[in-house]
């Protein structure tokens, strides 16, 4: 969908969708939503006296103006609720993000090929232009996201080809025009992690995954390293191997470096990179298995935001790393018993084959070290008990460095891919100790996201850290109960690259 500014009155805007906004409990609307009301001879106010229009969030009430005897250009009006004004900040903020959502498919929903929309939750919203601003804009492009690249004959036959940000002040339109441009590019690459989380796993293969980092970095001119088996084992990368030995497809290793002039600092990304994940020898129930192609997202997370960093010209120096191989049952797939050596000389005793992914980032996260980075963060689709700890809504987060943690956590409020901070406890770290290695690769059941973590811990030295469980947040499935309209059900969120853009604009 095409996102555009235009400088003009909300009363003088031709199109066929004219979004405006109210807050709950508010009788007579002003601003833009005030000029609306009176242009249609106070039937806003009207609807809001009988109870229609209430304000409160999630709600969208339409009105048709009857174009031509009305003081309005636009033949359709929708009026989405915001909540109360006196709400907490991140609550007008993720309100703003659902109207923006809800009005975009409402807008699909009419099947008009365009729409207009003021920004919500600006000035008497309390929200700083420049956040409405991005809530609004990446909300509306999110929401209408469609993967339909293997549908035939139940395609979609309409989508929504334009949505243009109305603002008559004039200083206020140049602002919006940037924040346009930073949408954009957003929204793209959240969205190629979405199509890279929801494709199929015969489709997204390893080789699939590294010839679409060589892609970005050609696009974006990112320095890139590709290894395959060959170098993998002559770099010594036991890990990733042992995950791959079931395999019929062969494993790619990936590391692009994004340079920013004058930077002085580098950040590690490190993603987990299963493109699918049968679990092994220790193999998973066959319900609902088709949702392991999605155990790659960390990876897809790297290449996506590797690709905003260079198209926003970040001020941080990123290094983005991951391993991409499938898990599967054979007669040549590592077993339960086995002891391998990572890239960084420590040993591991494999007790459970489904606890793959921390085995493979092993060795990714051993490689950054080496690189010398001033932090790292890896991505996950790592436990199902983080998804049990925290549901659908948190990411987990575990670190080594708090002063990084805080940082991030308040990223994610920004952002509005929120995190939640588990211990790492040392006590936790008696349940991955072994008789037959220096670390064994699973802990058991219990605290099963924490242990999985603290084995990730003997990988990255003391370099600051943070291990981000995103086995919860990274798709949106059939069971849960709610999901944001600006995120598809079922489907990949794209969780991760909005919070790493906002971690870096206010890393120190």
């Amino acid at each position: 969908m095409d996102l555009r500014v235009q400088q003009a009155s909300v009363t003088e805007i031709d199109t066929p969708l004219l979004i405006v906004n109210l807050f709950e409990g508010v009788t007579q609307p002003e601003g833009a939503t005030g000029a609306v009301d009176r242009a249609l001879g106070g039937q806003i106010s009207q609807l809001i006296a009988d109870g229609e229009i209430t304000g409160e969030p999630a709600t969208v009430t339409v009105i048709h103006t009857n174009n031509g005897h009305s003081g309005l250009k636009a033949r359709r009006v929708a009026v989405v609720g915001l909540g109360k004004q006196s709400d907490p900040e991140q609550e007008r903020f993720e309100n703003a993000r659902v109207a923006a959502a809800l009005a975009a498919r409402k807008a699909r929903e009419l099947k008009v090929d365009s729409f207009a929309t003021i920004v919500h939750g600006a000035g008497a919203g309390g929200l700083s232009l420049e956040t409405a601003a991005r809530a609004t804009m990446e909300s509306s492009i999110l929401a209408l996201y469609r993967y339909e690249q293997f549908k035939e004959a139940t395609k979609s036959n309409h989508s929504v080809g334009a949505c243009t940000i109305v603002e008559q002040d004039a200083e206020r339109t140049r602002a919006l025009e940037q924040q346009a441009e930073l949408a954009r590019v957003t929204c793209d690459a959240v969205m190629k992690v979405r199509d890279l989380s929801v494709g199929p796993g015969n489709y997204v293969t390893p080789t699939f995954l590294a010839d679409t980092a060589r892609e970005v970095a050609s696009a974006h001119g990112l320095e890139i390293v590709v290894w395959g088996k060959d170098e993998l084992k002559a770099h010594g990368m036991n890990a990733i191997l042992a995950v791959n030995a079931g395999s019929a497809q062969p494993p790619a290793f990936v590391a692009m470096k994004y340079s920013a002039p004058a930077a002085t600092k580098t950040l590690a990304v490190v993603g987990k990179g299963i493109t699918f994940d049968s679990g092994g020898i220790s193999i998973k129930p066959a319900d609902h298995m088709e949702y392991m192609r999605h155990d790659m997202t960390g990876a897809a997370t790297v290449i996506g935001f590797m690709q905003l960093a260079a198209a926003t010209h970040l001020a941080v120096n990123v290094l983005g790393v991951f391993a991409a191989t499938e898990n599967l049952p054979s007669g040549s797939s590592y077993k339960p018993g086995d002891v391998f050596k990572a890239y960084n000389g420590k040993t591991m005793e494999i007790v459970n084959t489904d606890a793959e992914g921390r085995v493979i980032l092993s060795d990714s996260l051993a490689y950054a070290v080496e690189q010398k980075p001033d932090a790292i963060i890896d991505f996950a689709t790592l436990t199902g008990a983080c998804q049990v700890a925290l549901g659908d809504h948190a990411t987990g987060l575990m670190t080594n460095n708090q002063r990084l943690a805080d940082q991030l956590l308040a990223a994610g409020e920004k952002s509005g891919d929120r995190c939640w901070q588990l211990p790492l406890w040392k006590v936790y770290g008696e349940q991955i100790k072994t008789a037959m290695a220096d670390v064994r690769n699973s802990g058991g059941r219990r605290a099963g996201a924490i242990t999985a973590a603290l084995f990730l811990k003997e990988f990255v030295a003391d370099v600051p850290w943070i291990h981000l469980d995103i086995a919860g947040t990274a798709y949106a499935d059939g069971e849960q109960t709610y999901v944001a309209p600006y995120n598809p059900k079922p489907g990949a969120t794209g969780v991760g690259v909005r919070l790493l853009w906002h971690f870096c604009q206010s890393w120190t």
